[in-house]
């Protein structure tokens, strides 16, 4: 007859010492998909004087091109491809922030051999005042789905320098978070220097295309806190992307390893800066991301 109260003691002490010895959010893994489905579309972006192609990636009711917008409200990130790279190239990265509830939008301009830095930023601003206003825009898959209030930057290379400059002259952008980002004309590091809204540098230690000590470590340097340099051990400029090409480089770690920490790492940064998500905050500002023995950490909140 004592069996059962000894029973139900036991349990009961299991689960609370579960919960006492669990760190805060080890149930969460961002490197995996998150909760939402998610759908694609080829869109003709016009605003702001702007005009051209991109694609959008963006949580769903199911997987595929076209399907319906997922019940709610989403944050917004525009996504600059590097130098002569294709936006197929990031595909796993929009699906992965779409899956987590960020609708990511990937102009397609500016892909030839003679970019202008300054047009991409303009464009990648346009990206973002165009899906901000979908959210209003009768017979728009986008109607009633947009967080116009909280928008974000992104980029690879060149795309990531342009993200900075892009911040620089958007009064509406909350937050940057963006891989390798290059040295651009004009500076990215000039425009770091007058950007106040937090941002992300994701780095590779072993980046021989555009690496930190050349690039990004100037750009955090000039840029106003909170800012953080976050620097991927054995990371590659070409890890950042789904595949290689000529001139591409190598590091001491996988493509898949590399790309599994960039979306941790980033994903981390969107839900504690755009989706407002404070159970985050060890994972980009903590002990945890201090003491990451897989990334490097500098920063300044």
């Amino acid at each position: 007859m004592r069996s059962w109260p000894i029973r139900i003691c036991a349990t009961l002490l299991t689960s609370l010492l579960f919960l006492i010895s669990a760190p805060a959010g080890a149930a969460v893994d961002l490197s995996v998909p998150g909760s939402y489905a998610v759908g694609y579309a080829d869109v003709s972006v016009s605003a702001s004087g702007r005009s051209f192609g991109a694609r959008v990636y963006y949580p769903a009711t199911s997987a595929g091109s076209g399907t319906a917008v997922a019940a709610g409200r989403f944050p917004a990130v525009s996504f600059g491809h590097g130098f002569f790279q294709s936006i197929s190239k990031y595909a796993s990265l929009g699906r992965h922030w779409a899956s987590w509830g960020t609708i990511t939008i990937m102009p397609t301009s500016q892909g030839g051999l003679f970019p202008s830095h300054s047009a991409f930023a303009d464009d990648l601003n346009a990206a973002l005042t165009w899906i901000a206003a979908q959210d209003t825009t009768t017979g728009s898959r986008f109607n009633a789905h947009v967080r116009a209030d909280r928008l974000g930057l992104s980029g690879h290379s060149m795309g990531g320098g342009a993200s900075v400059l892009a911040a620089a002259r958007n009064a509406s952008v909350r937050t940057v978070t963006n891989l390798a980002a290059a040295e651009t004309n004009p500076s990215a590091v000039a425009a770091a220097a007058t950007t106040s809204v937090p941002m992300q540098l994701v780095a590779g230690t072993n980046d021989t295309v555009a690496g930190p000590s050349g690039h990004q470590i100037p750009i955090y340097n000039a840029k106003l806190a909170p800012k953080q340099l976050r620097t991927i051990v054995g990371g590659f400029h070409c890890g950042f992307t789904d595949s290689g090409g000529l001139g591409c480089d190598s590091g001491s770690i996988s493509r898949a390893t590399q790309q599994a920490i960039t979306r941790r790492v980033t994903t981390a940064w969107l839900l504690y800066y755009l989706h407002d998500d404070a159970t985050h905050h060890d994972a980009v500002w903590g002990t945890s991301a201090r003491n990451d023995p897989a990334v490097r950490f500098l920063g300044v909140q």
